[in-house]
C-alpha cells in the first residue's frame, strides 16, 4: 500500500512542475528598497526589480505590495530575457505632485521594447490636479507626462488597473502588437485638460473591453496608424467620447482601418462616437469603422464627423481635409442628445465621405426627434433612423 502515497507525492511534483506559478521568479519592490509609506522614493528600487526580472531566462513577476510608493520616472526597458513577465500591484503608485518634475518629461511609467508583459490590479495616481489648474488659469505650464505609457512592444495585458488624475494622457499604446487592456478604470475631472483615458496609435490587434472611463478629454482616442482595433463595453462620462483623431495633421499620415466600438454608454459627454480630421491636405483615411449598440445620455455630439478641425484657426484656413472617410456604420444608437443636432456628419469638399450607413438609430432632444445635417457626405439609411437621415 506505500506505492499509492509514492503515487501520489509524484504526481503533486509532476503538477507543481507543470504549473506556470512554479516556474516563475519572484521579485518583490521591497527587496530592492521600495518603501510603502508614499513618501519615500521607491524610483530606484523599482528600476533594480525590473532589472532582475528582465535579465531572467524564466517567466518572472515582480509584486507591488499594498502600500503606497512614490515614483518618479521608471523606464522598463527591453528586449528582456523571457516573454512572460508579471507586474502585480496590489498597492498604488504614486507621481510627484510638484508637476515640475515630470512635467516636461512625457511619459511617467513607460515600457518600451517589450515582449508577453502582463500588469495586473494597481492604482496610479498621477496627482495632475496642480498641472491642470496651471493650464487652465492660461499661464505657461509644461504639456505634462503621459501616466502609462507602452510603444514598440508586443503581447500586453493591462488587467483590472485603476488610472487617476494623470497630468495628461492616462495610458498610450504607441507602436505596439496585440494588446488587451480589460477591466481598467480612467478617472479624471471632467475638466481636466488633455487627459485622454486610452490613446492607441500605429497599433494593430488592440483590445479594450469592460472599462469605465470618466476624464477632461477623450475617453478613447484613436490616432494614425492604428487598425485592427476592437472596444466593447465601455462607459464614458465625463469626456470627449470615443473619438477617431484627430487625424490629418500632417501631409503624409498612416490611416485608420478596421475599428469596431461596440456596447458602449456615453453620459453627459461632449461627444459620443467622433471621427475629426485637420482641414488640410494629408494622406491619411479612415475606413471599415463600425459603432454598433450605443447608449447616449444627454450627449451634446452624439453621432459626429469633422474634417474641418482648425484649433486656433492656424495653419489650415481655407484648406480642405485630404483626410478619405469611408464605409462608417452606425447600428444601434439610441438615446438622448443634449443639443438639437444629434447627427453632423461635416466631410471634406474634395474628399466627401462615402458609404456612410445608418441602421436603427433613434436621438431625441428633449424627447422629441433630434436634427441631422450633412455636408459632402454620402451612404444609406436603413431600420428606423431619428433624426431623419440627411445622407
Amino acid at each position: 500500500m506505500a506505492v499509492l502515497p509514492l503515487l501520489i507525492a509524484l504526481l503533486s511534483i509532476i503538477f507543481f512542475a507543470a504549473s506556470p506559478l512554479a516556474k516563475a521568479a519572484q521579485y518583490s519592490v521591497l527587496s530592492y528598497g521600495a518603501m510603502p509609506d508614499g513618501k519615500t522614493d521607491s524610483t530606484k528600487a523599482f528600476a533594480a526589480a525590473w532589472s532582475q526580472a528582465c535579465a531572467s531566462t524564466q517567466p518572472a513577476t515582480i509584486s507591488v505590495p499594498k502600500g503606497s510608493f512614490a515614483l518618479g520616472q521608471v523606464r522598463f526597458q527591453g528586449p528582456c530575457k523571457n516573454n512572460a513577465i508579471l507586474v502585480r500591484i496590489d498597492g498604488t503608485l504614486l507621481a510627484p505632485s510638484d508637476y515640475g518634475v515630470l512635467g516636461r518629461a512625457q511619459n511617467w511609467l513607460i515600457f518600451e521594447h517589450v515582449n508577453g508583459v502582463t500588469i495586473s490590479g494597481g492604482t496610479l495616481d498621477g496627482q495632475g490636479a496642480g498641472l491642470w489648474s496651471c493650464k487652465n488659469s492660461g499661464k505657461d505650464c509644461p504639456s505634462g507626462a503621459t501616466s502609462l505609457e507602452f510603444s514598440n512592444s508586443n503581447n500586453i495585458a493591462i488587467t483590472g488597473l485603476a488610472s487617476l488624475n494623470s497630468q495628461m494622457f492616462h495610458i498610450v499604446i504607441n507602436a505596439c502588437q496585440d494588446v488587451k487592456v480589460q477591466g481598467v478604470r480612467v478617472s479624471a475631472a471632467g475638466d481636466s485638460p488633455n487627459t485622454d483615458g486610452i490613446h492607441v496609435q500605429s497599433s494593430t490587434g488592440v483590445t479594450i473591453l469592460n472599462s469605465r472611463i470618466g476624464t477632461g478629454d477623450d475617453c478613447v482616442s484613436i490616432g494614425p496608424g492604428t487598425s485592427n482595433l476592437w472596444i466593447e463595453n465601455v462607459a464614458c462620462g465625463p469626456g470627449h467620447g470615443i473619438s477617431i483623431g484627430s487625424l490629418g495633421k500632417d501631409s503624409q499620415e498612416a490611416g485608420v482601418q478596421n475599428v469596431t466600438v461596440k456596447t458602449t454608454t456615453f453620459t453627459g459627454t461632449e461627444n459620443g462616437v467622433r471621427i475629426k480630421t485637420w482641414g488640410r491636405p494629408s494622406s491619411g483615411f479612415a475606413r471599415n469603422i463600425l459603432f454598433q449598440h450605443a447608449v447616449m445620455t444627454n450627449v451634446q455630439n452624439p453621432i459626429v464627423i469633422d474634417q474641418n478641425y482648425c484649433p486656433g484657426e492656424k495653419g489650415c484656413p481655407g484648406q480642405v481635409s485630404g483626410v478619405k472617410i469611408s464605409d462608417v456604420t452606425y447600428q444601434d444608437i439610441h438615446g438622448s442628445s443634449a443639443t438639437e443636432l444629434a447627427v453632423k456628419f461635416d466631410c471634406s469638399k474634395t474628399n466627401p465621405c462615402s458609404g456612410i450607413k445608418l441602421e436603427d438609430v433613434k436621438l431625441t432632444y428633449n424627447n422629441q426627434p433630434a436634427e441631422a445635417s450633412c455636408s459632402n457626405a454620402g451612404g444609406v439609411a436603413s431600420g428606423v433612423v431619428q433624426p431623419t437621415s440627411c445622407l
